[in-house]
């Protein structure tokens, strides 16, 4: 029997999900919860096998309870359920909590109930579109490298962003204008851009600026 935990901010979410393992003789939900403090305590109280907690939830994110549950329970694996499928989540969520799988909430019972079963018995699963996104993110993360940007010039960026003057960069940074100015060809240079707009369009794909 595979004892199983839900955490998500939404209730409706919950049921739909438990409504969809009810028919699985092999799982069985010990515990839910409606935000990351309340599944902690319950986690106190309760042995389960797998969690499967949303990512944005307010005030405990996903991340956070994946992250402490990953801490203080060691032997409980973690499959995060989101409707956001960018890599840079993913890998974060795997860096830091160490999970075992990822589940765009457009997933249907059997492949939920196939993820549950395979991280159970030791493996890890995460679907071809998930795997796509984090393939893109780290190209993604080459680029940045690739590009040298120093912390000097994202700032000059995010200011660039906002539709700053040279001149009013350059007295926000205390810098001079001819500073600034050296620093927006460079940034124009390894970024393989030739206007704000481009750059701009380019620091949000690279998650330069948020």
């Amino acid at each position: 029997m595979i004892r199983l935990g839900i955490a998500d901010d939404h209730q409706i979410v919950i049921d739909g999900l438990m409504a969809l393992l009810k028919e699985k003789e092999s799982i069985q939900i010990i515990c839910t919860a409606n935000n990351g403090q309340d599944m902690l305590r319950k986690l106190d109280e309760h042995k389960i096998d797998i969690l499967l907690t949303d990512v944005m939830m307010p005030g405990m994110s996903g991340l956070e309870l994946a992250t402490i549950v990953n801490q203080q329970h060691p032997d409980i694996q973690i499959i995060a359920l989101s409707m956001n499928g960018e890599g840079s989540v993913v890998e974060q969520l795997i860096n830091e909590a160490s999970i075992a799988g990822y589940l765009l909430k457009q997933t249907d019972a059997q492949e939920l109930t196939a993820a549950i079963e395979k991280v159970y018995h030791g493996g890890i699963y995460f679907p071809d579109n998930i795997l796509h996104a984090l393939e893109a993110q780290t190209r993604v993360k080459e680029q940045i490298n690739h590009a040298h940007l120093t912390q000097r010039e994202i700032e000059i960026i995010a200011l660039m962003e906002k539709d700053l003057s040279n001149k009013q960069i350059a007295d926000r940074l205390d810098i001079s204008v001819r500073t600034v100015e050296t620093h927006r060809k460079n940034i124009f240079r390894k970024t393989g851009t030739n206007n704000v707009l481009s750059l701009v369009k380019w620091a949000y794909a690279h998650k330069i600026i948020t």
